[in-house]
């Protein structure tokens, strides 16, 4: 399994206007091959603090949606941050037995 999690600061601002269109764009990521969730939250302590969380079955399929047109318009909608976003990626795997 591979974790996507994508951390923004948003102008506060813009803060609605990107929650929306992220909103929009979570369904179509959750359709595209592989994806097995996607999530998006606000920060409990921060409003203007974004967090997109994807789940994907191999990395074959994450990097193709990392290449494909919904990541593209994902990244054009990062204009409305107030810093540059993070994005870390982690693979999990579940030792024998511990499912």
């Amino acid at each position: 399994m591979n974790l996507v999690i994508i951390r923004m600061k948003v102008l506060p601002e813009k803060c609605l206007e990107l929650s929306q269109t992220i909103v929009l764009l979570t369904g179509s990521i959750r359709m595209e091959k592989g994806c097995k969730r996607c999530d998006f939250c606000k920060g409990m302590e921060d409003e203007n603090r974004l967090f997109l969380l994807e789940e994907w079955d191999t990395q074959k399929n994450l990097r193709a949606y990392l290449k494909s047109e919904r990541f593209k318009v994902l990244r054009g909608t990062m204009n409305l941050l107030q810093e540059p976003y993070e994005m870390i990626f982690h693979t999990v795997f579940h030792p024998a037995g511990m499912k």
